[in-house]
């Protein structure tokens, strides 16, 4: 009896309208926007503040953004699973 509930909890999960997927995706690409620039900005200021510094900022700077961006990256996969 589960398992035949589990199906179509399953089913009904895929019956999602691009539509909605299509909004979802863009307020899920707000997060990553946002974060990017909080990134970009941190390390202008800590540039500002110590120039010395500015290598090891920009280094760590890169990894964080690559970090933030695979978040993106899923949801765009989740948009084409859920939406296509």
């Amino acid at each position: 009896m589960s398992n035949m509930v589990l199906a179509q909890a399953a089913e009904a999960a895929v019956d999602i309208n691009p539509g909605l997927a299509a909004i979802g995706y863009g307020l899920g690409a707000i997060g990553p926007g946002i974060g990017v620039g909080l990134i970009f900005s941190a390390v202008i200021n800590g540039t500002a503040r110590q120039p010395e510094s500015s290598g090891k900022l920009l280094g760590l700077a890169w990894q964080t953004f690559a970090i933030v961006e695979v978040l993106a990256l899923i949801g765009i996969v989740m948009y084409f699973l859920a939406g296509a």
